[in-house]
């Protein structure tokens, strides 16, 4: 499965392309789409609507994942965010993708970093996870968007049906993938 992951941001919005195939996660490609500050938020809008189609149309994802809000103190900011988020599900709908969501403090949990981990921790975590040199990843939007497509194989591969567990009763897949490369902190879920 090839997942386009999007870190919404009003003047930086990162999108990181991964992969699972064969239980092997794939770095496909990253970048961060930069607007403008003093542009009017309606041209920025456009510049990033048009910027992540080009991303969809070249990666051909199979789904796209997006960060959900997390609490602002400033509710312009908020809302603006919100305008953001809003062209990243626009860009997915009009590409016939299905759009997942997921929480910052998943997000975070999934690579390994803790709910309360800080950017730093993340990143990190996404370079050993997917081999990605840290001078490729010129901001945390990059890493923050690979966190958000491998937060999304996680719960892909852990949400199948147990049919398709092998007898032993070890997954295969991202989700194995991503607790055998994680650090002892982390436990994979038991088997029901």
């Amino acid at each position: 499965m090839r997942v386009l992951g999007v870190d919404p941001g009003s003047r930086f919005m990162g999108f990181g392309v991964v992969e699972e195939k064969k239980g092997k996660l794939l770095h496909l490609g990253h970048g961060v789409i930069k607007v403008p500050e003093g542009a009017p938020l309606a041209e920025r809008l456009k510049e990033l609507h048009a910027a992540l189609c080009a991303a969809l149309a070249r990666y051909q994802p199979e789904a796209v994942a997006v960060e959900g809000l997390f609490t602002h103190r400033n509710a312009r900011s908020a809302l603006v965010l919100g305008h953001a988020r809003g062209v990243a599900l626009l860009a997915a709908a009009q590409a016939g993708l299905t759009v997942h969501e997921y929480a910052p403090a998943s997000v975070k949990k999934s690579v390994g970093a803790s709910g309360a981990g800080g950017k730093d921790a993340v990143s990190r975590m996404v370079r050993t996870l997917l081999g990605v040199d840290e001078a490729t990843l010129e901001r945390a939007d990059a890493s923050d968007a690979l966190a958000v497509a491998l937060c999304h194989l996680n719960h892909f591969r852990v949400g199948l049906p147990r049919a398709s567990a092998p007898a032993n009763g070890k997954r295969k897949g991202a989700a194995s993938v991503l607790a055998d490369r994680l650090s002892s902190a982390y436990k994979r879920p038991e088997a029901r």
